[in-house]
């Protein structure tokens, strides 16, 4: 039997897991330094308070007893990988391996050269971070219903960057605050959010429509949009841009960049320019290392570099679990070749737009759903699982008792 150990507990991660857990020639080893598996791309939801806790972080435990072919869950951070004699270590212990798929995914990557961004800056990579801001937005608007003082006082709610995830959280927290009018009365209109990008535009490298489409609900929601502009500088309550202008601000989010978390190697391997490993065309960096996700450089059959999505992510996975499978059987690698097939974006409330196969082109409600349908289908899966990990793990204690 095989030992397959896993590195990284997010979409690319659990995805390698499920397709090769029903393989009885493999042993599983899965390693996160955290307990739960954090549903990133529901982070917009969770921060303006639409989403609980529960429907972004799953626990990783029950979720590994789901399997028939159970799979050795340990949460301990792995902290080197000796490829010369195949083990991977943390600080409690060395672990074998036969086959390594690193899915460390990646973290906010807060330029150093960005003078006090990382001090008063919330990132959403990081479920704790995502927390701090949701409290912080919580009292805000509970200061805005019961304190005095508050009314009358302009609060800005700054987002630096305008990708994906900068779009989505200022679309979710626009219509939150149009939703709170209702209850908490006119002093949720003194609430401002801002969308922040150095480029020209907000989602940079999307389609027309999904930009032109984008930044329409974006002002129908009251979103001033800011691009073309750089951040210089961040104090506790003023961001300074290299233009000479300020904003003042409450709270900042800063989803402009990301870092790879990389894992140090006994020997040298070659990333790019924000940390990601550069693999070879069967995404390997050494004979039987992969790796995956966030945390690699992934290329398109054209060879344009992909974006860092869950979709990426779990197509990526797909391809090394089967490639595993193959080299098991001693059979020749194909290439990797992915595309993305579509991509939405949730704009607040039941609103969302989007683009499947780069024809099919849908907004509004409709879009809405089928984006639900999709990140549904994704968690019911995992529930499932972590269902069935949980009632294996209650009869196995009771066994024991």
């Amino acid at each position: 039997m095989k030992k397959v150990a896993v590195i990284g507990a997010g979409y690319g991660g659990l995805r390698a897991i499920e397709n090769l857990a029903n393989n009885k020639e493999v042993s599983l080893y899965l390693f996160d330094e955290n307990s739960y598996h954090y549903l990133q791309t529901e982070a917009y939801g969770y921060i303006a308070g639409r989403f609980d806790l529960h429907d972004v972080a799953l626990d990783l435990q029950n979720w590994c007893h789901g399997f028939k072919n159970r799979v050795n869950f340990i949460q301990e951070k792995v902290t080197f990988i000796d490829s010369r004699n195949n083990n991977v270590q943390t600080e409690n212990g060395k672990y074998d391996f036969d086959y390594l798929i690193i899915a460390s995914g990646a973290r906010t990557n807060f330029f150093k050269q960005i003078s006090g961004l990382d001090q008063y800056g919330f990132g959403v990579k990081k479920l704790f971070r995502s927390h701090g801001f949701r409290t912080a937005f919580e009292k805000l608007l509970y200061e805005k219903l019961v304190e005095e003082k508050s009314h009358g006082k302009l609060m800005n709610l700054a987002i630096g960057g305008a990708g994906l995830s900068g779009v989505e959280i200022a679309a979710e927290m626009a219509d939150v605050v149009a939703r709170q009018t209702k209850s908490i009365g006119e002093s949720a209109q003194e609430l401002q959010i801002y969308l922040i990008d150095a480029s020209e535009t907000i989602l940079p490298g999307m389609s027309e429509y999904i930009i032109n489409n984008t930044q329409k609900r974006l002002e129908e929601l009251g979103v001033k949009i800011i691009t073309n502009s750089f951040i210089d500088s961040v104090d506790k309550d003023t961001i300074y841009f290299k233009d000479k202008t300020e904003l003042e601000y409450t709270f900042m989010i800063f989803t402009g960049g990301i870092i790879a978390n990389t894992i140090e190697m006994d020997k040298e391997v070659q990333t790019n320019r924000i940390g990601q490993y550069i693999c070879n065309d069967t995404l390997r960096i050494d004979e039987n290392i992969f790796a995956i996700g966030d945390c690699a450089e992934l290329t398109s059959k054209s060879g344009n570099i992909l974006p860092p999505t869950a979709q990426t992510a779990e197509r990526s996975a797909e391809y090394v679990a089967k490639s595993i499978l193959k080299l098991l059987e001693e059979k020749e690698l194909q290439p990797f070749k992915a595309k993305v097939d579509g991509v939405f974006v949730a704009l607040g409330g039941y609103y969302a737009v989007g683009e499947l196969f780069s024809f099919i082109k849908v907004k509004g409600k409709f879009a809405y759903i089928l984006k639900k349908l999709i990140t549904k289908s994704y968690y019911i899966g995992l529930k499932l699982r972590l269902n069935t990990g949980f009632m294996k793990r209650t009869s196995l204690e009771k066994e024991n008792l």
